[in-house]
């Protein structure tokens, strides 16, 4: 199944609650929860205090991309009952398999994010321990950006891996994803669909969110 998260990083923070229950009952699968420390890029969100704050206000799963230097230091402030996927970024860590270890010993799926001009050689030797890849179609930092049409490439290129090597974990796409590509990217290989801007900033963010899934299918 194709799934959408949508990203609170776009979302009014004055109603974060009301936000997150428009996507709800748009049908989305995830809140993708954008986490910047103004070290790794240049740009500071939230911490696992807003994310916690959902909790018991929403069934949708988080889905949260540590975008942070040292990540290994703050997995467990992230863990939650409603939490799926910890994602943490290839460039940020020294020690790369023990942190994916780290994360799927508190319970919960490993993902590992890449930028735009990191090649995919450098997960070869952890690709069979992760549950996620997340490729990055923005240079992180900011929300609201356009689309790297190169990552598209790839995009095909890690799915013709996984296909090659057997192996069964989940493509995510984050940065730029519109309703005019979102087909493009799916066909791709793309699992999880991250889009912020163009849901948050729509005026009907529940039929917004109904109009991703229905293109997702």
């Amino acid at each position: 199944m194709k799934k959408l998260a949508p990203s609170i990083l776009s979302a009014d923070f004055s109603r974060l609650a009301e936000d997150v229950m428009k996507i709800q009952k748009g049908g989305a699968h995830l809140i993708h929860v954008d986490v910047m420390d103004g070290h790794f890029v240049p740009n500071i969100s939230f911490g696992s205090t807003v994310m916690k704050s959902l909790l018991g206000r929403t069934d949708i799963p988080f889905d949260v991309h540590l975008m942070i230097e040292n990540p290994e230091r703050y997995i467990d402030d992230f863990v939650t009952d409603n939490t799926e996927y910890i994602t943490v970024h290839q460039e940020a860590c020294t020690h790369l398999h023990r942190v994916v270890q780290q994360i799927k010993a508190a319970g919960v799926k490993a993902g590992v994010s890449l930028n735009p001009a990191t090649s995919l050689d450098t997960l070869e030797w952890i690709l069979e321990d992760v549950d996620m890849v997340l490729l990055m179609s923005v240079n992180p930092g900011f929300g609201g950006q356009k689309f790297i049409p190169n990552v598209m490439d790839k995009v095909r290129q890690l799915a013709e891996i996984r296909d090659r090597r057997g192996l069964d974990f989940e493509i995510e796409i984050d940065g730029g994803v519109t309703l005019d590509n979102v087909k493009t990217v799916i066909e791709a290989g793309v699992d999880i669909v991250v889009a912020g801007s163009a849901v948050f900033k729509a005026d009907d963010i529940e039929e917004r969110t109904k109009q991703f899934v229905e293109l997702m299918v």
